[in-house]
């Protein structure tokens, strides 16, 4: 049994939540999210609770159950309060600003990095070694966060390039004489 599919998602007030056969529509103050739930589990919405089974008794429903419950928790806490992920850049001379719809990195590399900033992602720099990626949609805020870390991903050395806020990075020894 899913512990987590178990569990109806609570729709707050200020959000309406609709479910269409497999289709799930969620809109709230902040935006509107769909999402297609898997053949294998079976989607209501009763009573102001969305309520996620499986279909029938087999490994992959009861994969699919925690699974789907999940993503439609993801929705409706999309649209109320956001997702925010946040990168730290450490290095001499390693910086971060926003131009227009671009993110400009000066990484290190003989050329500034520059990252279009995608539709429905916000990113704000407050200091220049801090960016701050948010959005109403997990998934695009986590694989945004993902690929500017990427451009310059932490060393085990010095400890430079761009990581997660509160990531420890496993530091190694220099070479001794």
């Amino acid at each position: 049994m899913s512990r987590i599919g178990k569990k109806p998602v609570d729709v707050p007030s200020g959000v309406t939540a609709a479910v269409d056969g497999q289709y799930v529509k969620v809109k709230g103050p902040k935006g509107e999210l769909a999402f297609m739930v898997h053949d294998d589990v079976v989607v209501e919405f009763k009573d102001g609770k969305v309520t996620v089974q499986p279909r029938e008794d087999t490994k992959r429903a009861r994969s699919m159950w925690g699974m789907s419950r999940t993503m439609v928790s993801n929705l409706v806490e999309g649209v109320t309060k956001g997702f925010e992920k946040k990168l730290e850049i450490t290095g001499v001379g390693y910086r971060a600003s926003v131009q227009g719809k671009n993110l400009v990195l000066a990484l290190g590399y003989s050329h500034d990095v520059i990252y279009p900033i995608p539709d429905g992602i916000q990113i704000v720099t407050g200091k220049p070694t801090e960016v701050t990626i948010s959005g109403v949609n997990r998934q695009r805020v986590g694989q945004v966060a993902a690929e500017i870390r990427d451009f310059r991903r932490p060393e085990p050395y010095k400890g430079k390039g761009v990581k997660y806020a509160g990531e420890f990075i496993f530091r190694k020894e220099g070479k001794k004489k």
